[in-house]
């Protein structure tokens, strides 16, 4: 890798939180080896995202295409071989895509991470390290290059357009605002919207400005107009309007983002914001807001001694614990408490 004439190709499809964590390690190995070629194999929802950063060739891949959507792919790359191939999603899927990917050096993730076949497919692993957060396990891929990711940076591809029109979505009349995602992909990870409502009318109490935004799904519909019918002043509803373009643009706005652990939670920590993560089903040291967990709820450990009968240190790192209910562990009371918070440190 001494060479700017070499050439690395990263996989990783998705989710959102996690393509946004692969976005530091593409700066440290720019930072490295300016011009060498990047290419990126990403699935199409992450691509909307992403494209447009610089120095990054992607290649993207719908996973309803099968086999004969990962020979195109193949087709598509450029002739010959990358000198490594950082194949950072160990799903079966992502691992029999990386088999068409030609590479000499084959980076995967250590034993205790890998699954699904994933040794079969890697002839070199990042070191094994428990304990850290997904975006340092990310970052690590740069290890066997001889680099090291030591600063983390993003820098998202964000238009003007969409921070244009982000700004025209409410004037800054100077209240502080809380913007609320109130929904991840994995649904056992979700907040109540009475308990939303709850936190969203005393910040409103307390002179803020709330904010509400999600994608175009009928649960994210739902929940927000379950929301919007408790609030004692309506929020402004911006659910369903945004494109993955402007949603980076959108949560920068914010002071503080309120939401479960789900990709505008790590899209807010990109963009600077602050986040107040609701984490139960998961642990927040290791996937919540990567730069500032000061203002998460913080419920895991009660969570796996009341699911798994045991504390969360004696689990084995990155553990779901994804049962029916163990988001009525976060409190009302909680979440106001990380509000109030951020409001000392930051407004008092």
């Amino acid at each position: 890798m001494a060479s700017t004439s070499s050439s690395l190709c990263l996989l990783r499809l998705s989710a959102l939180g996690d393509v946004t964590h692969v976005v530091p390690l593409v700066r440290t190995l720019q930072a490295a080896h300016p011009g060498m070629p990047i290419h990126w194999v990403i699935d199409k929802v992450g691509l909307k995202l992403l494209d447009g950063l610089p120095g990054v060739t992607f290649h993207a891949y719908d996973k309803k295409t099968g086999l004969a959507g990962m020979r195109a792919l193949r087709a598509a790359l450029p002739a010959g071989r990358f000198d490594a191939l950082l194949q950072m999603q160990v799903a079966f899927r992502a691992n029999v895509l990386s088999a068409f990917i030609p590479a000499r050096r084959r980076i995967g993730y250590d034993r205790s991470r890998s699954k699904d076949l994933h040794g079969l497919f890697i002839n070199e692993r990042i070191p094994d390290r428990p304990g850290i957060h997904v975006l340092d396990a990310i970052g690590s891929f740069c290890e066997p290059l001889g680099l090291e990711q030591t600063e983390v940076s993003w820098d998202l591809a964000v238009p003007q357009a969409a921070h244009d029109w982000a700004q025209a979505q409410w004037q800054d009349d100077g209240r502080p605002v809380l913007m609320i995602s109130p929904c991840s992909s994995h649904v056992r990870r979700n907040w109540y919207p009475d308990r939303y409502a709850a936190v969203a009318n005393h910040a409103t109490a307390r002179g803020w400005q709330v904010v509400l935004c999600g994608g175009r799904s009928t649960l994210e519909r739902d929940t927000t107009d379950a929301i919007q019918a408790q609030l004692a002043q309506p929020a402004l509803d911006l659910v369903g309007k945004d494109t993955l373009k402007q949603l980076p643009a959108l949560l920068a706005r914010a002071a503080l983002v309120m939401t479960p652990d789900s990709g505008p939670m790590h899209i807010a920590n990109a963009m600077g914001s602050k986040v107040l993560g609701l984490h139960a089903a998961s642990n927040p040291h290791r996937s919540g807001p990567y730069s500032d967990r000061r203002y998460c709820v913080d419920r895991y450990d009660d969570a796996a001694q009341k699911y798994l009968g045991k504390p969360a240190s004696a689990l084995k790192w990155g553990t779901k614990i994804e049962f029916d209910d163990v988001m009525q562990l976060i409190t009302v009371e909680d979440g106001i408490a990380a509000f109030e918070r951020y409001v000392a440190d930051h407004l008092a």
